[in-house]
């Protein structure tokens, strides 16, 4: 069963997350000439790479620069080398930095692809749809419902639905995206429906139980649907299609943006990822992380020290109290023997006495020793443990 919203991480806002597909030969030598490039202009301060080793092929890049104010960001993208339907092949990015994300920070895609070199690469990943364009929305309405389907329950990417309300000219059919903050940027997608499609739109978007007004748009809730996510807050009467700005779309979706979001499990896998497995340490994280694994092992020899000190005890206490055992069992051997057929001898009732006051003696002696033996091996092994 799908984990519900209520079930979920939810994304800090100090993380930028994005998920995208590439087509074309493996990425791999642009973004590396990418990364080298910023480096040598000092524009970031350093990157790394590696293999992908949960898919064979694949790449993982990671980056480290400063954002407004010296805040330090640091990104992880990954490149899959298994090929998704059409030969696409899928990239996820992870960045977070050391204080909330600020719509005016460069978009982080932009620090790893180039802007040209041929690599096909601004596509959201559950689509394949363009993240910087304007995507007509398909003509048949198997095929419509299926995509809208997928942009809202499959995607990491904010889905934002135009309707038409007469056939716009060329500055009309110009991208709204472009106009949104370089933060937002390769995390919205923009459909468009023509002005016939409107009823066949709203009859796939109530699979979503959303609707777009004519003329007008619609955020899409995702999946699940964003905390505190209120259709009516977030769908726009009108949009004028001219080439001016839809200054109250383009806040909304930023209002979106800034929601709590459920994070699906591949977007956490990704966050988690960054967090864990980063490599690409300053000269201070390399010294900070030493200290913190010396500081283990001397905690982890000092537990191993104690427990070996307690199964010490514990054997001692147990040989001691089975060397009492012997004195005891061998001084009541004796008296039996010295006791058999002299039952009215007065040695008898003496050597009676004796093995009473051994026995008075011993034996709350030895069960102390064996309880204290228990003790001692029950510590040692909680320690081990």
């Amino acid at each position: 069963m799908p984990k519900s919203s209520t079930d979920r991480p939810t994304a800090p806002d100090t993380v930028w997350l994005a998920a995208g597909r590439h087509s074309g030969p493996a990425p791999q030598n642009a973004v590396r000439e990418r990364l080298r490039e910023l480096k040598s202009s000092e524009r970031i301060q350093d990157f790394l790479e590696t293999g992908d080793a949960t898919v064979p092929g694949g790449h993982v890049f990671e980056a480290r620069w400063f954002a407004a104010d010296g805040v330090t960001v640091r990104a992880r993208l990954v490149t899959d080398a298994r090929e998704e339907v059409g030969g696409d092949r899928r990239w996820t990015l992870a960045a977070e930095a050391e204080r909330a994300w600020e719509e005016a920070w460069q978009s982080p895609a932009e620090v790893f692809w180039p802007a040209d070199g041929g690599l096909d690469w601004e596509r959201d990943a559950a689509t394949g749809l363009r993240l910087r364009d304007v995507n007509p929305l398909p003509k048949d309405d198997a095929v419509l419902r299926r995509l809208i389907k997928d942009s809202g329950r499959h995607s990491w990417s904010i889905h934002v639905v135009v309707h038409e309300a007469m056939t716009p000219d060329r500055e009309g059919r110009l991208p709204l995206v472009r106009l949104l903050p370089p933060a937002l940027r390769h995390r919205v997608v923009e459909h468009r429906a023509s002005p016939e499609q409107y009823h066949a739109v709203n009859w796939a978007l109530g699979d979503l139980d959303a609707s777009v007004p004519r003329g007008g748009a619609v955020i899409l809730p995702g999946t699940p649907a964003r905390v505190g996510y209120d259709p009516e807050d977030h769908s726009v009467r009108s949009v004028f299609l001219d080439g001016s700005a839809p200054t109250e779309l383009l806040d909304k979706v930023a209002r979106f943006a800034a929601l709590p979001w459920p994070m699906p499990d591949d977007a956490a896998a990704a966050l988690t990822a960054l967090r864990k497995e980063w490599r690409l340490l300053t000269l201070e994280e390399e010294l900070a992380r030493a200290r913190a694994q010396a500081a283990s092992y001397a905690e982890a020899l000092e537990a191993m020290t104690r427990s070996r000190d307690l199964y010490r005890e514990a054997t001692e206490l147990a040989h001691a109290a089975l060397a009492d055992m012997e004195e005891f069992r061998d001084a009541a051997s004796a008296v039996r023997a010295a006791a058999e057929g002299q039952d009215r001898n007065p040695l008898t009732k003496t050597l009676q006495r004796v093995s009473d006051t051994l026995r008075a003696r011993r034996a709350p002696r030895v069960e102390a020793q064996v309880e204290a033996a228990r003790d001692s091996l029950r510590r040692a092994r909680e320690t081990s443990g």
